[in-house]
């Protein structure tokens, strides 16, 4: 891992290296970023699940792929450009991490400094095969509604 610039070293305010675009971080980076104004959050999940499970209020909704079928969004390259100015970052949530990261690697090739957020939305199935008892935006008490 390498560390962001920050006087507080926290595992959780580090970056993790990653193949094909900035780096993986964790939630409470990325609300950090968000916050301070240095990134956009973009959640790449499609609208039945953000409507369903819930959302982060403030981030630009632009489904990586769209319900049923999970086919490919065709309007993301244009909606991601759109969404995120020059010289800020991109920082994309999805209900684990892993459409995240694909769409993190896009954005990359669109020339978007991206980020991919471990654990996303709803964080790793636990024992059950069950989401949000283990990780990800909700489960760490960030900003979130349902509905």
């Amino acid at each position: 891992m390498k560390t962001v610039a920050s006087s507080d070293a926290s595992p959780l305010l580090q970056i993790q290296p990653a193949s094909g675009y900035a780096g993986d971080v964790t939630v409470q980076l990325a609300f950090q970023w968000v916050q301070s104004g240095k990134a956009v959050l973009v959640d790449v999940r499609c609208d039945a699940e953000r409507e369903w499970v819930g959302h982060v209020p403030g981030a630009v909704a632009l489904a990586w792929k769209q319900w049923p079928g999970m086919a490919m969004n065709p309007g993301f390259d244009e909606g991601l450009k759109a969404a995120v100015p020059a010289g800020k970052k991109a920082v994309l949530l999805c209900r684990s991490g892993l459409r995240s990261a694909a769409a993190a690697k896009r954005a990359t090739e669109l020339g978007i400094e991206a980020y991919n957020i471990l654990q996303g939305f709803e964080g790793d199935a636990d024992e059950q095969d069950q989401r949000g008892h283990s990780g990800g935006w909700r489960f760490h008490g960030l900003p979130w509604r349902q509905g």
